[in-house]
């Protein structure tokens, strides 16, 4: 469980985090450099879970030894499927990480949605839904793990 008192906003409580894997947590199916490590760290917080459309096939492979449920979706309506997946966990106690324009509906349910910006970029319906916008899956996973940051952005 991550708690965070947030000025203006309240408390946050979140107990999963559900990220996108491609141009999210990786560059052309490859996991950025850091992410497994920060990703096994972040596991004592949060119930981690990867949903992917796994584009170049290697996400099953590239995230082995990651404390993490991985979920491939099957070709076709990814954002729906994304969608239902976490309002199953239920959304408010979500924060979800991705790029894509099939991550806009889950980006814009959770109770945190994070854009990260890789070389990939993202989709502009996905990144007016966020809350927070970073410029790598490490960044976004620092505000999570050091919730100052989180606050100073999330003030009001």
């Amino acid at each position: 469980m991550l708690e965070v008192e947030v000025p203006g906003k309240g408390k946050l409580r979140f107990k999963y985090l559900v990220s996108d894997f491609t141009g999210t947590l990786s560059v052309d199916g490859i996991l950025v450099e850091g992410v497994k490590e920060k990703l096994n760290e972040l596991a004592n917080y949060l119930e981690v879970h990867i949903l992917t459309a796994d584009t170049f096939g290697k996400a099953k492979e590239a995230l082995k030894g990651v404390k993490a449920k991985v979920v491939v979706l099957s070709p076709g309506e990814e954002a729906e499927k994304k969608l239902k997946y976490i309002e199953g966990l239920g959304a408010s106690q979500v924060v979800a990480f991705g790029n894509g324009a099939n991550d806009e509906l889950m980006i814009k349910a959770a109770g945190l949605g994070v854009v990260v910006l890789l070389e990939e970029g993202c989709a502009v319906k996905t990144l007016l839904n966020a809350d927070i916008v970073v410029k790598s899956p490490l960044d976004a996973i620092e505000l999570l793990l050091n919730s100052k940051r989180l606050k100073a952005v999330l003030r009001k």
